[in-house]
């Protein structure tokens, strides 16, 4: 007995299935070809510029490493890398030609106890040479070729001295500097002295003489009192002993016996 002949809609349903791939790998092969097509575009006619790019592809040939930049294996002279910078230096040409900012001694004394008190790790590079005015690029950690450069010199400059209004540099087996170190203790002082073992650094070769001249100290200890120098052990001595040393400090914004309060109200 023969089948019933199919109708045209069972027809159109069976073949339904053997289009649809069809269809479905026709709409794949446009879409990979309108790719390919937009891909050539971007590369070979459009050729966007790099500027766009992360850092990390541009190719600046005005930039150039900061001059305390050494190689790895020079314990010594090594910035640290984990000093971040606030602003990062501009990739702008015009920048790049522009002068530094120049610093004054009482700038750069500045400049330099910030960049000490920063970080333990912060060394002077050896490179540095202690009898001439220091690279502003050495120790400040902006754009000192910018615009703004003489601003934040000066914000760095306040910003210092307020957090270490007191501040030590001292040869660590010296009898005047344990004398100036317990004269200190005694005052409680709140924030706490910022003291520096010049002898015992890495970079006490360059740090020494740069601090004679910034200073005009001749031997250690040197006591800075609001970003100055107090004077040789004898003026020390004798500025403690008319109480005027502490009137110093307190007027550079330490508070004397604050630390022994602040104790006491825990």
């Amino acid at each position: 007995m023969s089948s019933p002949p199919l109708s045209v809609s069972s027809l159109l349903h069976s073949l339904h299935p053997i289009r649809k791939p069809k269809l479905r790998y026709r709409t794949t092969f446009l879409a990979l070809f309108g790719l390919i097509v937009l891909s050539t575009y971007i590369l070979f006619v459009a050729k966007p510029s790099l500027d766009l790019a992360p850092i990390t592809l541009r190719n600046d040939p005005t930039h150039h490493e900061p001059p305390h930049a050494v190689l790895p294996h020079d314990p010594v002279s090594r910035t640290p890398s984990s000093r971040v910078f606030r602003f990062p230096p501009s990739q702008n040409h015009k920048s790049n030609t522009r002068p530094q900012v120049e610093l004054s001694p009482a700038q750069e004394l500045a400049a330099v106890s910030s960049f000490l008190a920063s970080l333990p790790q912060n060394m002077i590079p050896r490179s540095v040479d202690p009898t001439k005015p220091i690279d502003p690029q050495v120790v400040l950690d902006f754009d000192t070729r910018s615009t703004r450069a003489a601003e934040e010199v000066h914000q760095i400059e306040e910003e210092v001295w307020a957090r270490h209004p007191v501040v030590l540099f001292t040869k660590l087996h010296s009898a005047a500097s344990r004398e100036v170190r317990f004269i200190l203790a005694n005052m409680m002082l709140r924030p706490m002295p910022t003291v520096f073992d010049v002898d015992q650094r890495e970079d006490a070769e360059v740090l020494t003489p740069l601090l004679h001249r910034l200073t005009s100290s001749t031997e250690l200890p040197i006591l800075l009192v609001g970003g100055k120098p107090v004077g040789s052990m004898s003026e020390i001595r004798s500025l403690h002993e008319s109480g005027e040393l502490k009137k110093m400090i307190s007027d550079a914004g330490a508070v004397i016996d604050g630390a022994k309060k602040k104790k006491g109200r825990k």
